[in-house]
């Protein structure tokens, strides 16, 4: 597993109010509140009060509330839900978690809401976030490229392009996708990003 030294892509509150379950409020005191109105349930069992914007950062924080302490320095949320977590994707069913290959993935199937991929992670492939390690943005989208069927992957890929912090190029994402591995998806990734091809790119920030 990469060292996750590195910070997350674009300005973000990093220590905003986020509701959990704890010693001050219980869960079904959270839901009430929730009910009446004094809060707005984040994800799961994390709450917000109203009209506070939801940042990568606490998205990544309400995620981390959803995977147990006892493996959370050990997954990285990816694909579909690291789209979330950017803001580029709706919010997950059930939370996509990466375990890098050189790590033993047996022992975390029994996890529930969570479904696991084990895969090759690269120094860069990885950010710290809310308490909880995410794909990079750039790796985030080469994933939902090759693993995300069309219907859901075109939009966020859109959306994180869309997204100048974040970084993601077309250029760059579709030479990243031809650089993968020989993956059966692969054609059909790149079929993806030709649908992309038509929508302007964001500029650089030198330009």
């Amino acid at each position: 597993m990469p060292v996750p030294g590195r910070r997350a892509p674009g300005p973000g509150p990093e220590h905003c109010e986020l509701y959990s379950p704890g010693a001050l409020f219980s869960w079904p005191e959270l839901q009430a509140m929730a009910a009446d109105g004094v809060l707005t349930q984040l994800y799961q069992r994390g709450y917000l009060p109203p009209g506070a914007p939801a940042s990568p950062q606490l998205r990544a924080r309400a995620a981390s509330l959803a995977v147990a302490p006892a493996i959370r320095q050990r997954v990285v949320a990816g694909r579909m839900t690291a789209a979330w977590i950017y803001g580029c994707a709706a919010e997950p069913d059930r939370l996509a978690l990466l375990v890098d290959a050189n790590r033993r993935i047996s022992s975390l199937r029994s996890v529930r809401g969570c479904t696991f991929h084990e895969v090759r992670l690269g120094p860069f492939d990885v950010v710290s976030m809310g308490g909880l390690m995410v794909s990079s943005p750039l790796r985030t989208a080469v994933d939902v490229a090759l693993h995300v069927e069309a219907e859901r992957a075109v939009p966020a890929l859109r959306a994180l392009l869309a997204r100048p912090e974040l970084g993601v190029r077309l250029r760059l994402l579709r030479l990243a996708v031809e650089a993968s591995p020989r993956v059966p998806h692969k054609r059909a990734a790149l079929a993806k990003l030709a649908a992309l091809g038509a929508q302007p790119e964001a500029p650089d920030a030198a330009g």
